[in-house]
């Protein structure tokens, strides 16, 4: 409901306390009994909850300053990248201001150009939400991430005549799997909806996690294109499912 609903629906049918009608205040007195309302709602329009994107979120135009801040952010929060020189190619797919990750604490398998502004959310949910999550679900360390790639170049949903992927802009990536010391495998397939209970929450955790850290996050409960996955990306959102 916007602030102009709920000003439509405040009602001045009964006395106030000063005995008089508020029906028939004069639109100054009005305006005065309104404006705390009308404040409140344009402030929750304006402040985002701190677990999710700014709704409306649009990716920051890039630029060769941009990157360098970039890079030098995912240095400084102990990742090592190298930076790519920027691709594109005739179809419409793209590789800038993109990195390879060398070695971001957990090794993650299968990893091509990453958009930077992609990456750095992603090397904290790496370094922070993965690591805390399986030591508080499953008392392990997951000691590799298993991922289906992060460049492709190819339409949504890998079905022609769609509008074409964030893969193929290297501005997403789609994780499948943990590997964990103790030798366990916690797949996105088997444990999402599996019958142990802690593998649930350990996958459920991370999955709230990056809707915290990245606009787009799409699992199981997405669609069945999803029902072994979850996808990442930098697109305009927020949308998490």
């Amino acid at each position: 409901m916007s602030a102009a609903d709920y000003a439509g629906r405040v009602s001045f049918s009964h006395p106030g306390r000063d005995g008089r009608n508020p029906a028939r205040r004069s639109p100054a007195d009005r305006s005065v009994l309104l404006w705390p309302v009308l404040l409140l709602f344009a402030l929750a329009g304006c402040i985002p909850s701190p677990s999710q994107p700014r709704r409306g979120w649009r990716p920051p135009a890039e630029s060769p300053e941009r990157f360098r801040q970039c890079v030098a952010a995912l240095r400084a929060d102990g990742a090592q990248v190298d930076a790519l020189p920027d691709r594109r190619f005739d179809n419409g797919c793209s590789a800038t201001s993109a990195v390879k990750l060398v070695a971001i604490g957990i090794p993650v398998t299968n990893l091509g150009a990453v958009k930077c502004g992609l990456a750095l959310p992603f090397v904290r949910w790496v370094r922070q939400d993965v690591p805390a999550a399986a030591q508080r679900w499953l008392g392990s360390d997951v000691v590799r991430i298993e991922s289906f790639g992060s460049f492709a170049c190819r339409p949504v949903n890998n079905q022609a005549g769609n509008r074409l992927s964030e893969h193929g802009r290297a501005n997403a990536v789609d994780i499948a799997a943990f590997r964990l010391r103790d030798g366990r495998r916690i797949s996105v397939k088997d444990g999402w909806n599996g019958p142990d209970q802690q593998v649930r929450g350990f996958l459920r955790t991370l999955h709230r996690g990056a809707c915290g850290r990245f606009p787009i996050v799409l699992g199981p409960d997405a669609n069945a294109l999803h029902h072994d996955h979850f996808h990442f990306d930098m697109g305009s959102g927020p949308y998490c499912r």
